[in-house]
């Protein structure tokens, strides 16, 4: 059974995906931990740190038009919030290279985000 998420936290999470979409990447980056530990999808590696992430969205960006739209949110205790979500990657031309679901499993410490993770949505 979903545990709701508390509707505070689930509105500063559509916030954070708000402006990622829109590119305001310092607003994203202001919700996380100095020492966050976030994935890095195009490597399938792992970043640590606010300036690490910034680099990578600035890359991502550079190269990519991903868009991120929250669909549902359950609590999974201990300060995680799983997050379903529909992903598109476009090009810069605005092709649709991809899309399709996955989870965004956030970590929070202190009001913070300290891990991401993404993890495959059941087909």
């Amino acid at each position: 059974m979903e545990e709701p998420v508390d509707p505070d936290l689930e509105a500063a999470i559509r916030r954070l995906y708000e402006a990622f979409n829109a590119r305001e990447v310092e607003q994203v980056i202001a919700l996380m931990a100095d020492d966050v530990d976030w994935p890095n999808a195009i490597e399938g590696t792992r970043l640590i740190g606010r300036e690490a992430v910034r680099e990578y969205w600035r890359l991502l960006f550079d190269r990519f038009n991903p868009r991120l739209e929250p669909l549902g949110f359950e609590d999974l205790g201990n300060g995680q919030v799983r997050v379903r979500v529909h992903q598109s990657l476009h090009d810069l031309e605005g092709d649709l290279m991809g899309e399709g679901e996955v989870f965004h499993d956030h970590v929070f410490r202190d009001g913070q985000i300290e891990r991401m993770d993404v993890v495959a949505a059941p087909a």
